[in-house]
């Protein structure tokens, strides 16, 4: 029979323990500006979209770009580093779990999923309705 390895937590002094929670606590912090950052770039480009589709003003054809595509950008450039940002985030806590199982479940991870969602449905809406 092959022998299964159980890893469990080291036993770590206070400050090391507490240096480990230090550094979660920092790459938590760091999720949650990339979060706020990207909800600030989807939210204006949605705005930007919404309010010239009200005004009724539409792009011009001579316009390299026009709000429409303006706004689009904004939304992709929010999603997408929305996701590098949660990447980053999942390998940083990974490698943190291999010295330190245990860790609790990132609730910024779990934030930054909803924002993902109500960017993507935004996105689709800005697309469908052109």
């Amino acid at each position: 029979m092959a022998e299964q390895t159980i890893r469990s937590a080291p036993v770590l002094d206070l400050s090391t323990r507490l240096a480990f929670e230090r550094t979660r606590a920092s790459y938590e912090r760091t999720m949650m500006s990339w979060t706020r950052s990207s909800t600030s770039l989807i939210t204006f480009g949605f705005t930007i979209y919404k309010y010239f589709q009200l005004e009724g003003l539409q792009s011009r054809e001579h316009q390299l770009i026009g709000p429409r595509e303006f706004a689009l950008t904004l939304v992709i450039i929010g999603l997408g580093s929305l996701v590098l940002a949660t990447i980053e985030h999942r390998q940083n806590i990974r490698r943190l779990a291999e010295d330190y199982p245990g860790n609790p479940r990132s609730l910024a991870v779990i934030v930054a999923a909803a924002v993902a969602i109500l960017g993507i449905v935004a996105f689709v809406a800005m697309v469908t309705r052109a």
